[in-house]
């Protein structure tokens, strides 16, 4: 409750300094304009530069995983191929050194149960179950970074906003009842413009994380039932 009642009277505040700043804002405005460089991101100082370094962060991360989570490329067709035709063959030592050579997801709980054919059915599968809980986690992590700046950069934003919130209560407290609105302008600049970069790097971040949340669950579930498949031979082994 306090924390929310901190965060009321500090809106509050910004919304008043606000708009004793807007004539002196809207005067700087007419002699000088701002480049929208100057207005969204220098206003808002090192914080700003921080919040803006984590959207190129972001953005390339999205990049990437754009490219690379696909089932296809996380788990080649061909290779699907070629491992179903060694298990026809007989050729279960050839498939298990193939899946060592050829790290991913599927060859990776393939080669935790190959070695247990001759324990039995039950006993392979327990292990590529095993296996297979911990590439999907390693799919989790790998977005995980996304959830990260998703989380942060709003944070960053408010630390800017107390910042920018403290020297505008900084110049009032040094200048009393002389301060005007301009005196102001810096620090509800600072407070707003890093807020705004902060929901403005967050919101599409969170959208990817859960867009490729989603798309890590749904592969992840088909490279279990591509496994299930390939191994349903050995069913009748004890």
């Amino acid at each position: 409750m306090k924390a929310m009642r901190m965060a009321t009277v500090t809106s509050l505040s910004a919304i008043v300094l606000a708009l004793l700043a807007t004539p002196a804002m809207a005067q700087d405005a007419e002699a000088s304009s701002k480049s929208w460089f100057e207005a969204y991101v220098t206003a808002g100082g090192a914080i700003g530069f921080v919040i803006l370094f984590m959207s190129f962060i972001s953005l390339a991360l999205i990049i990437e995983h754009i490219v690379n989570i696909k089932r296809d490329k996380i788990v080649p067709p061909q290779l699907v191929d070629e491992i179903e035709g060694m298990f026809e063959n007989s050729e279960y030592q050839e498939a298990l050194e193939l899946c060592e050579a050829e790290p991913n997801a599927l060859t990776n709980i393939l080669a935790a149960g190959l070695p247990k054919i001759n324990a039995g059915f039950e006993t392979m599968k327990a292990s590529m179950e095993e296996a297979g809980e911990e590439e999907a986690i390693k799919l989790q992590q790998k977005i995980s970074y996304l959830s990260l700046i998703g989380n942060i950069a709003p944070m960053m934003g408010l630390f800017g906003t107390v910042s920018g919130m403290i020297e505008a209560f900084q110049t009032i407290s040094a200048k009393g009842a002389s301060v005007t609105p301009a005196d102001l302008a810096d620090g509800i600049s600072k407070a707003l413009v890093t807020t705004f970069l902060g929901l403005f790097v967050a919101i599409p971040t969170m959208i990817a994380y859960f867009f490729f949340r989603n798309k890590v669950v749904r592969i992840s579930l088909e490279i279990g039932a591509i496994a299930d498949e390939l191994v349903e031979r050995f069913r009748g082994q004890k």
